[in-house]
């Protein structure tokens, strides 16, 4: 399974990174994982947007899926080399309750028919297979439903934290994952407000209670440091801590 970091900028995107997106592959299968500002360019370096296979949105703020907007656009108008080869010439869009309602108003609130059905199928997260890879999801602790994923192939396991605060949910899906990619948007100096991010130090508290392999800390702010994330994250987690970074490429 090879992971790629397309954007991991928390909040807006950042000077040197696009918003959260993770492009996943394994057996020919490409699987996104979120696509906020920015995303969708960052994917065109390494995929042509009709090769995905399936999308994941883990909630409906804009830095993680509003470059759905993008997407819709290249589907729609960017001729051959855009359009979904799948077999039924669509793209699976998993997402919360509501992305549907979410992404035509994102994309134009005036619009009476847009015919989305057209370019996405529609599914709400559930357990189980999606290609060569077995899904499962938690709901975390954040204002708006927001699901935390785990995504396996093999023996091989990449939990993604999405957005959250403290969550024991986050600690029972990534129980012994090989990665966990987990959020640390506040910063040493800023309030913590209960329900809506986590600091370093609790990213690395959650990974170490799950007794995950690896921690790579993700979904920093501009205005904060990612190094000081990291550092914290690290005085907490007994395992290997790394910064998530724009390109940067995992092999699981």
């Amino acid at each position: 399974m090879k992971v790629t970091v397309l954007g991991c900028s928390g909040s807006i995107p950042g000077p040197g990174s696009p918003a959260s997106g993770y492009l996943v592959e394994a057996d020919g299968y490409r699987l996104v994982l979120d696509l906020g500002h920015g995303a969708f360019g960052a994917l065109q370096q390494h995929v042509s947007p009709s090769d995905v296979d399936a999308v994941v949105i883990s909630h409906l703020h804009a830095d993680h899926c509003i470059d759905l907007t993008a997407y819709i656009v290249a589907l729609r108008y960017g001729g051959d080399g855009y359009r979904c080869r799948g077999p039924e010439g669509r793209i699976p869009l998993v997402g919360v309750p509501g992305t549907r309602d979410r992404l035509e108003a994102a994309y134009d609130p005036l619009a009476r028919k847009l015919s989305l059905h057209e370019i996405f199928t529609f599914a709400t997260p559930a357990a189980g297979e999606l290609g060569p890879f077995r899904m499962s999801y938690a709901q975390v602790n954040h204002p708006t439903p927001t699901n935390a994923i785990r995504v396996e192939y093999g023996d091989r396991s990449l939990v993604y934290s999405a957005d959250t605060g403290d969550s024991p949910e986050l600690v029972a899906l990534a129980q012994g994952a090989d990665v966990l990619l987990c959020e640390a948007s506040v910063g040493v100096d800023e309030e913590l407000v209960p329900g809506l991010h986590m600091t370093g130090r609790m990213a690395g508290e959650h990974a170490d209670k799950a007794g995950v392999e690896r921690l790579i800390v993700t979904h920093v702010p501009p205005w904060n440091s990612p190094q000081a994330a990291a550092d914290e994250a690290a005085a907490a987690f007994h395992g290997p801590v790394e910064l998530a970074a724009p390109g940067a490429v995992y092999e699981l």
